[in-house]
């Protein structure tokens, strides 16, 4: 580097440190992802290979505004002092902002498994929850200290190798620049032409995918396509063809289709007794079913939930729909099936659907969306304000933007908060928000729903002091306990509440812990428990059918024997005639399982068939079975299609 004396010896120096630090990261990831990854020898070529192209277009986007500034710049002003510190200020600001985004490459991958996407996207614009959640995990100021000192030493020793001498002393003609700069951007345009983040994921084996990718290539990727239009981009069949054959799937005793042939609205009948408890919903943060002592996990840390799962009606073979809490939302109060993008709870035209919470209201209760946190987050208040829910939450302090509800927003007191981390108070907290809201409405003899999302089991795993016997804030362990201690001291104190004879609780998850697996789809990562407590007239028992978060109302709602009118996509899996299967999905790709069988809808209208086996977490492609993509199909695209034209509205 010493040798190259020309105006750009700043330009393809900084080019170098990008593509080392890139090598480094990713060998850094691939040590890391190996004990679990499945990778093979052969696989490594094809990391390097395309990982060197994602890091080369990523330097290129760094550089290409200095590269023009460099063909403009006079040659009496190169080597002033006004360009000595443009120059300098402006490698380092870049090298900082190289260096702090493989810092968070490495958080992101511990928590993820994989390079930025959407999630990231996600954490950019809420920056309070995200800054807060960073400092109450990791020691903030060093970590700022330590990018600082490292972005310094990087532009010391680059200085020392003379690049910046070389270049303000160079006397590089006008041609050369020209050409220069045009090389640079041909180059830039045919890597934005012709290299996309898909290119990365023809490897059969995820953990090959995500370490091709760069971090930042990956990030402007999942900016730029935050939203997939499923006709663009995925396989499609005739929409009548598609709305018969979901129509024949959702067909059950007892119900009748209300309307036109590309629509679900239907009555449901029962002609058995009728009834009509409470229900409380609570969503557990990131609770994987292995978590359980009933499903394999031998660290005995959910005690509570294990002991009330026997004494209740127990889920056994049910997947979440996505790997977000805003996804598991959308399954739980939309029962339909996730689309591709962004969850139907952040997206635009997304009031007056036809919702869990509108059955409930069409029967006279009130409903409720209890949060820890500061709803404004993930577009939840706005959601569930303008689907008929009276919102409870913890507002941030810092922020200032009020949510455009329909509904009452209540905010927690700050005297019945015992506990607060970034991402809100404590699971105990909630539940007492909840009680209190509950007593008031039975005095006033009201019947409620309320559906109940708690935050304790999320990093920075942090809980009230004493309660359990794992450290607040030690690992993700404590969090799961503690989680399950705070349902305990919930059932106590309602337990002994007037209302609680006539109040189902039902326990389910969002979603997994992780998502993380060798394959594109990892099964294994979908699978969370949910129990149903304290139903009226039924004994326990263990329902054993795969089935989907969807599914749940639709079953309940015929335990109770309720008689309503659906627009829901599930089904209720105690039916003879239901066939069982689950939809689980990523930001793009869209699982479809049925027993021993997943397929997998992606863009560029591709779909890959697989057998699969539970026991050995096994997936080995297949020829396609026609009759899986055809159900596949008339469950996502209908959804898409009834989403984009109001058919899930009221």
């Amino acid at each position: 580097m010493r040798s190259f004396k020309s105006r750009y010896a700043v330009l393809f120096g900084f080019g170098a440190l990008v593509l080392s630090l890139s090598f480094l990261v990713r060998t850094a990831l691939l040590i890391w992802a190996l004990p679990q990854s499945g990778l093979h020898i052969s696989d490594i070529p094809a990391i390097y290979g395309k990982g060197f192209i994602y890091d080369l277009g990523v330097a290129l986007f760094f550089t290409i505004a200095y590269a023009a500034y460099l063909l403009l710049l006079p040659q009496r002003i190169n080597n002033t002092r006004f360009n000595r510190i443009f120059t300098y200020t402006g490698f380092f600001l870049a090298t900082m902002i190289l260096v702090f985004s493989f810092f968070a490459e490495f958080t992101f991958w511990g928590e993820y498994a994989g390079r930025f996407d959407f999630i990231a996207v996600d954490y950019l614009i809420y920056t309070y929850e995200v800054i807060e959640n960073i400092n109450e995990s990791y020691p903030l100021p060093l970590l700022i200290g330590g990018v600082l000192l490292f972005t310094a030493l990087l532009t010391w020793r680059m200085a020392r190798r003379g690049i910046f001498r070389n270049s303000f002393q160079s006397r590089t003609p006008f041609g050369k620049r020209l050409l220069t700069f045009l090389l640079l951007l041909g180059v830039l345009l045919l890597h934005v032409f012709l290299v996309s983040n898909t290119w990365a994921e023809k490897s059969k084996n995820r953990y090959a995918q995500e370490l091709s990718k760069a971090g930042v290539y990956s990030f402007v990727s999942a900016f730029l396509n935050n939203e997939l239009a499923y006709d663009k981009y995925y396989l499609m069949e005739d929409e009548d063809n598609n709305f018969h054959q979901l129509r024949t799937l959702l067909r059950e005793p007892g119900s009748q289709y209300l309307e036109n042939s590309r629509s679900i609205y239907r009555n449901i009948t029962d002609t058995a007794a009728i009834e009509m408890p409470n229900i409380m919903m609570v969503t557990i943060e990131s609770f994987s079913a292995d978590f359980m002592d009933r499903f394999g996990n031998t660290q005995h840390i959910t005690p509570v939930l294990d002991s009330i799962a026997k004494q209740s009606i127990l889920f056994t073979n049910l997947y979440a729909t996505g790997t977000r809490t805003v996804r598991g939302m959308e399954a739980l109060s939309l029962a339909v099936p996730p689309t591709p993008g962004q969850s139907i709870v952040r997206r635009k035209n997304n009031e007056n659907l036809f919702t869990i919470g509108h059955i409930f209201e069409q029967a006279g209760y009130e409903s409720t969306f209890f949060y820890g946190g500061d709803g404004y987050f993930d577009n939840m208040n706005k959601y569930f304000g303008n689907n008929g829910y009276d919102i409870v939450d913890h507002k941030n302090p810092n922020n200032l933007v009020e949510d455009n509800i329909a509904t009452t927003r209540t905010s927690i007191p700050k005297s019945d908060i015992q506990f607060e981390n970034a991402w809100g108070i404590c699971d105990e907290d909630i539940y007492t928000a909840a009680i209190k809201s509950a007593d008031q409405k039975y005095a006033a003899g009201k019947r409620f729903y309320d559906f109940i999302m708690t935050t304790s089991n999320h990093r920075p795993f942090t809980y009230p002091a004493g309660k359990i016997d794992i450290a607040s804030g030690s690992s993700r362990e404590g969090a799961v306990k503690y989680t399950d201690y705070a349902i305990g001291e919930f059932l106590k104190k309602i337990s002994t509440k007037p209302w609680f004879k006539n109040t189902i609780v039902i326990f389910v998850a969002d979603h997994c812990a992780s998502s993380a697996g060798k394959n594109e789809i990892e099964i294994s990562k979908y699978h969370i428990p949910c129990i149903l407590y304290n139903v009226p007239g039924q004994a326990p028992r263990e329902i054993t059918q795969m089935c989907s978060q969807i599914d749940i109302y639709p079953t309940l709602l015929s335990l109770l024997h309720w008689t309503y009118k659906s627009k829901l996509y599930g089904e209720n899996v105690l039916d003879a005639t239901y066939q069982p299967r689950a939809m689980v999905s990523t930001y793009q790709k869209l699982g479809y399982l049925e027993p021993g069988k997943l397929l997998i809808l992606s863009p560029q209208q591709k779909a890959q068939c697989f057998s699969w086996n539970d026991a050995k977490n096994e997936q080995h492609p297949v020829p396609m079975d026609s009759s899986l993509l055809k159900n596949s199909l008339a469950y996502y695209q209908t959804a898409y299609y009834l989403f984009k034209n109001n058919g899930m509205k009221q």
